[in-house]
């Protein structure tokens, strides 16, 4: 018989895991921003203000890094730490912190917590749901401080940081880069350190780590060397995250090699490593190394894409996800050559996965285009910038032209809703809009549509 757990208070009140989801995401950011619209946050005793707060709280817990105001010189000591806080929750999830504090107090895990808690940490199963949550939480921890030596070591040896500044510099972007976050407590991001493999490839290992999804890298750790034995979520995740990172390099390299606003003054061995970190950002990082503001259009395109897909599933990436855009070219392979079912690998790929990968994907059009639509009539900026601003918004990137902080207090408004719903998930979203769910009990007679 399981016990009552932590949880029971709230979860009586909800019919689906989803609204619980949302309700402790809605919560942290309002924490969030009461915490950081406090006087003891700002550099001038001041108040940030309710928008800063809200847009900078949201952005934080949905582990984004769009910002309206310069995080090293407006906010304090005091603010900073709230900021690296509400990224680290947000990368965790809500859900999956709270299973870890339900099993430490109670020792026992209800069946509807360890449902909740995959919910949001979109787990295949749920058994053994308490194993997983203490794996994921001490991968992080040891993930984010393996970065932040390596990152303070640089920062003392290469930049003469004293020790206490170092540490706290390479305690912040290291909380920062695993969590897919791209805050950075210089007012220039990571420009400074364009030509620095140190500094640049932890940071871009980091976020492709923590954006490759946990399912993946456990299993990565536990059969590295037997790729055969590898379950079709590695694979498909695996193989177009190299595709893409190394397409998006090559794109950036031969669109940004000539253009003196950023990488024409570089070394051939500072473009390449520039380029590399550029596509890496693009998986949800949110960190630069140039000027994005100063990109060609064509650069822009590229970043666009590849925002939009964004990382694996169950990590601290947002966009669509690359297994949802690898179902997807699956299934369109399949129907292009008349086949009836959708193999992969030697594999059958179920149609609920496809139905999952399609609703993902359009409700995803969806919504950056009525925020682009939004922003359009809201702001005078271009449509490639403001399309731009969205799809960083909603795929919780963080990447931006310059142009966030031009934008009036109905757009950030919008964006901190593209935010929100692209943290959550647009189904996941929808599902707890829902009040409940029904189920047909029967079935209507078949008729074919004319497709296209």
């Amino acid at each position: 018989m399981l016990r009552r757990s932590a949880f029971a208070p709230l979860l009586d009140r909800f019919h689906h895991p989803a609204q619980v989801v949302v309700g402790g995401f809605g919560t942290v950011i309002l924490i969030g921003t009461v915490l950081l619209t406090l006087p003891i946050s700002t550099t001038t005793g001041e108040s940030a203000g309710w928008v800063a707060g809200l847009f900078t709280a949201t952005s934080a817990v949905c582990v984004t890094g769009l910002v309206i105001v310069d995080t090293s010189a407006h906010w304090s000591v005091f603010g900073q730490v709230v900021i690296a806080a509400l990224v680290q929750v947000g990368g965790l999830g809500i859900m999956t912190l709270a299973t870890l504090f339900t099993v430490l107090v109670s020792k026992r895990l209800g069946l509807r917590a360890r449902l909740f808690a995959q919910t949001e940490s979109k787990l295949l199963s749920a058994a053994g749901m308490r194993r997983v949550v203490r794996n994921v939480v001490l991968f992080s921890l040891i993930s984010e401080t393996i970065v932040a030596v390596v990152l303070t070591l640089r920062l003392m040896i290469g930049y003469g940081e004293p020790l206490g500044r170092a540490a706290y510099l390479g305690a912040f972007h290291a909380v920062s880069a695993f969590n897919n976050a791209g805050f950075a407590l210089w007012p220039d991001n990571l420009m400074r350190f364009v030509g620095d493999a140190w500094i640049c490839l932890t940071i871009a290992a980091a976020v492709v780590v923590g954006g490759l999804g946990f399912p993946v890298v456990f299993e990565l750790l536990r059969s590295w060397r037997r790729p055969r034995t590898w379950s079709l979520l590695t694979r498909v995740t695996l193989t177009l995250t190299v595709i893409l990172i190394g397409v998006g390099t090559l794109a950036f390299l031969t669109a940004e090699w000539r253009n003196p606003g950023t990488m024409g003054p570089l070394q051939d061995s500072d473009k390449l490593l520039a380029s590399l970190f550029a596509s890496a950002m693009t998986r949800s990082g949110g960190f630069n190394s140039v000027d994005i503001a100063q990109m060609n259009p064509s650069s822009w395109l590229v970043t666009d894409v590849l925002m939009f897909i964004g990382g694996g599933s169950a990590g601290t990436a947002g966009g669509i996800k690359v297994t949802t855009v690898g179902l997807l070219a699956y299934v369109v392979w399949a129907e292009l050559r008349g086949e009836t079912r959708v193999n992969i690998a030697h594999r059958r790929l179920p149609e609920t996965s496809q139905r999952q990968a399609l609703s993902i994907t359009l409700l995803g059009v969806s919504l950056v285009t009525a925020g682009t639509y939004t922003l359009l009539v809201l702001t005078p900026f271009s449509l490639d910038q403001v399309l731009f601003e969205v799809i960083s918004a909603f795929a919780t990137n963080g990447l931006s032209t310059g142009i966030t902080s031009g934008i009036p207090v109905a757009g950030h408004i919008v964006l901190s809703i593209l935010m929100f719903a692209g943290r959550i998930g647009p189904l996941t979203l929808g599902s707890a809009l829902a009040l409940k769910e029904r189920t047909r009990r029967y079935d209507l007679p078949e008729e074919r549509v004319i497709v296209g």
